[in-house]
């Protein structure tokens, strides 16, 4: 079932500036109510595919639209930095673009990819606006622009590349919206972590190596999870990440200990309404950072935490957010509920989630789960070697992206596909398989 909440209007916000306030919260009731009026919520679970939910971009963003999921290249840094991250990004969602228009990377275009795509039903996207360099993602993007296209920046670029008033979000709602310090304005406080924004001079004293912590970038610019996030346990050797050599300002939140750990998936329309699309849970690897979903068949969360998701998703929308997001929860094992992080994006659960919906919705009532295959070898190499498995089933590749076809000169190859079946242990052993077989 799909959940929806009406808003007052469907206009695109052009100009926004950050609330100097809090907006109205939810109770801890399922009904939401807010100044806007009260709409109540009913739950299910498990959580099965919905009628109407969308399949494609095309559903998601609707006509006139062209989406660029790629992470900006910061002024000052080379070339080269996080290159490979930022070409993947932008090709993960050819296989379920449909008629949408999509700026992305040629390394996700080879058409031994896009023939698997094909092969397994996907609405793979009919209009592939490739780069092969940063030049040329420029030129792509000037021509969406040229072509009266709006652009859908699911990371903010720089106004000099998409001006404001031709995004269908500005590039500052994008970023703040996902600044690791934005939860204590879009957030209930009852689902919020103990946490703190502190200067980087006050780091050594909130962080001490003796306690557990949390580290986030308090930043509009990096907000990728994998790249902005450390962990600290109790009296392990401090190694301060990157980027605390280049920001002014972080986070620093509890450490918990996790019972359950959901993705809730989400997306805004065209329309203004916020939907739940589904509800995932997350794997995580040692350093917390994501490694894959699972689908399907998930532990529910409370009634209370996904009603609150929802009411975020509305807020986003309230001030001109449209298009999906993620939502990381838990409940640790005290029994505390907590939203860790706002992912105001494309993500890596939406892809799967799509592919599914589009082609297999009925894995979507049985147990499945994502993994990510990174090679040093092309691209058409890697499918070969998949092939037996995925002759045998229950396997889907949803993405994928070779630097070959890229001027980057860093070799790599890498798939993002989803495993699927009936039994959750035998699911599971098959994408450990997987993981083994081509670990580097």
């Amino acid at each position: 079932m799909i959940h929806r909440i009406r808003l007052a209007g469907t206009e695109r916000t052009q100009q926004w500036t950050p609330p100097p306030v809090r907006p109205p919260f939810p109770s801890r009731r399922c009904g939401l109510h807010s100044s806007l009026g009260r709409s109540s919520i009913t739950l299910s679970a498990p959580f099965s595919p919905s009628i109407g939910a969308p399949l494609a971009l095309s559903d998601v963003y609707g006509p006139g639209v062209a989406v660029c999921a790629r992470p900006p290249l910061q002024a000052t840094a080379p070339v080269s930095r996080h290159r490979h991250t930022r070409d993947v990004f932008s090709a993960r969602p050819i296989a379920v673009a449909a008629s949408t228009p999509l700026i992305c990377s040629s390394g996700g275009t080879d058409p031994s990819l896009l023939a698997q795509f094909r092969d397994g039903g996907l609405p793979v996207g009919s209009d592939l606006r490739e780069f092969r360099s940063e030049a040329e993602f420029q030129a792509r993007v000037a021509e969406a622009l040229a072509d009266g296209l709006l652009i859908s920046m699911e990371y903010p670029q720089p106004a000099t590349l998409c001006p404001d008033e031709r995004a269908v979000k500005s590039a500052r709602l994008v970023g703040y919206l996902n600044n690791k310090a934005s939860i204590s304005t879009f957030v209930d406080p009852t689902f919020q972590a103990r946490r703190s924004v502190v200067p980087r001079a006050d780091l050594a004293e909130v962080a001490p190596v003796e306690k557990s912590w949390v580290l986030k970038a308090a930043t509009n610019d990096a907000h990728r999870g994998n790249l902005d996030v450390y962990l600290h346990r109790a009296n392990d050797p401090i190694t301060l990440p990157a980027f605390t050599e280049v920001l002014t300002e972080f986070v620093v939140e509890e450490y918990l200990h996790l019972l359950r750990n959901w993705g809730i998936q989400l997306y805004v329309g065209p329309d203004a309404t916020a939907r739940l699309l589904a509800v995932t849970e997350q794997r995580v690897d040692a350093a917390g950072i994501y490694t894959g979903g699972r689908f399907g068949l998930v532990s529910a969360p409370p009634a209370a935490l996904l009603a609150e998701c929802l009411a975020v998703a509305r807020r986003a929308a309230d001030v001109g957010y449209r298009g999906m997001c993620s939502l990381d929860c838990a409940q640790t094992r005290d029994g505390q509920l907590v939203m860790l992080d706002l992912n105001f994006r494309i993500t890596g659960g939406s892809i799967p989630l799509l592919a599914l919906q589009s082609v297999r919705p009925d894995a979507l009532d049985r147990p499945a789960e994502s993994v990510n295959l990174t090679v040093a070898a092309p691209l058409a190499d890697l499918l070969a070697d998949l092939r037996p498995a995925l002759t045998a089933g229950g396997l889907l590749v949803v993405a994928g992206h070779d630097t070959l076809r890229t001027d980057n000169p860093v070799r790599r190859s890498t798939l993002q596909l989803v495993v699927f079946g009936d039994d959750p242990d035998d699911v599971t052993t098959r994408r450990r398989t997987l993981e083994a077989k081509f670990r580097n």
